[in-house]
């Protein structure tokens, strides 16, 4: 089968592979109809992830048609189409049962190497590095899917693709982001980051309520499109972010913030180029500039929610701000199962239509070419889907 392979940063293939099979007997094998590239897919692409390997299939936002389930697989069939979580999840373990899905510590096989790295394994993830189990993503034809019946979600009828393939990942993730936020009607909220996982916490913190939502990039485009959702939409290039932020806030600050970014952010001040000169020379792994503005911003006794994904380490960290303002931080990979059947509901009633992120469409023979257009033209290229089959 074909499928786009990792071999080394900025040079990803379509490659003949060997054929996805079932291996045991709670897996389900699904045919890909439409895959996405992530923002998370170009950490891996610029090289930012350890325990990358040559030939590893990309991939965490998918969906398909199941086309064959182990003898243990009851909840799916043969021809059901499915939406598949970017988590792996056991359904049994302690975290599962509290709905923690994210952190499984039955599905990732690496599981001791990441506890030596963070102190505790997490759930397995769709091709996203050994350190997250090594599963082969989907990014190509097909894709073995392990614990069927516990994450994939049947797609009813009258719903296109496009509808529900971003319920795998960057929908639920921008919801679970302000959810995490605790928003009371009214509230104001500032987000970092208006690429597609922005784009969703943006439309999910007016869904759960907030009066104002205040949005930084520095792309045009994106930010043309926050617009549209409703947001108070600003190029950081311009402004003084922190001090924008007390002027639209009364001097009091935001009542949440979001970073949407995580370990690639930039920016103008010193912090910003501190952190690129740190990351350059190893001793920090990530960028948390828009982290610290968020920080720095937030109101007393207000909560900072992290959905942009963080990968090891990072300087000049402004715990001392976060514990004198009574901060709450809350963060971590999305418990897409949690979401799911609630944000399915919200399509389904017209609520929103998460097709309108995508901006770029492929086949999966030009994923070379959708990857660098994903990479390199930040100001048109939002989201990009490609079509294996």
């Amino acid at each position: 089968m074909k499928a786009v392979c990792w071999n080394g940063p900025h040079d990803v293939r379509v490659e003949n592979v060997s054929d996805a099979r079932i291996l045991n007997h709670t897996d389900a094998l699904v045919k890909v109809t439409l895959t996405a590239i992530c923002g998370s897919d170009l950490h891996l692409y610029d090289g930012c992830v350890a325990s990358m390997r040559e030939g590893d299939i990309l991939g965490h936002e998918f969906m398909g048609e199941v086309v064959e389930v182990g003898r243990d697989v009851h909840k799916l069939k043969k021809g059901d189409r499915v939406v598949v979580p970017f988590t792996i999840s056991c359904g049994r373990c302690f975290y599962c049962h509290r709905g923690l899905w994210s952190l499984c510590d039955n599905s990732n096989p690496n599981a001791a190497a990441e506890e030596a790295l963070y102190g505790g394994p997490t759930a397995g993830l769709f091709g996203y590095s050994h350190l997250f189990g090594g599963f082969a993503g989907g990014q190509a034809e097909y894709v073995r899917v392990p614990f069927a019946d516990v994450g994939p979600i049947q797609v009813p009828p009258g719903l296109r693709d496009e509808q529900v393939l971003f319920l795998s990942d960057i929908f639920p993730t921008g919801y679970m982001a302000a959810e995490q936020c605790c928003i009371q009607p009214g509230d104001t909220v500032a987000i970092w980051g208006c690429g597609p996982v922005g784009q969703f916490a943006i439309r999910s913190a007016f869904l759960l309520g907030a009066g104002h939502v205040i949005a930084f990039d520095d792309v045009a485009g994106r930010l043309e499109m926050a617009r549209g959702a409703g947001a108070d939409a600003w190029n950081f290039g311009d402004i003084g972010v922190v001090t924008k932020l007390k002027d639209l806030t009364g001097g009091r600050g935001p009542d949440a913030c979001i970073d949407a970014v995580g370990m690639e952010a930039h920016g103008l001040p010193a912090h910003a180029l501190y952190d690129r000169a740190h990351h350059a020379m190893r001793p920090e792994t990530d960028r948390a500039h828009a982290l610290r503005q968020a920080i720095q911003s937030c109101r007393p006794g207000g909560t900072v929610s992290i959905a942009g994904v963080y990968s090891g380490l990072i300087d000049s960290f402004p715990i001392g701000a976060a514990f004198a303002k009574g901060l709450t931080l809350k963060m971590g990979q999305t418990h897409v199962p949690r979401y799911m059947p609630a944000l399915l509901d919200r399509i389904r009633s017209g609520q929103i239509d998460p097709s309108f992120v995508i901006t770029h469409r492929f086949p999966l023979d030009q994923a070379p070419e959708a990857y660098r257009q994903f990479r390199y033209d930040r100001e048109h290229c939002i989201k990009v889907v490609m079509q294996p089959n």
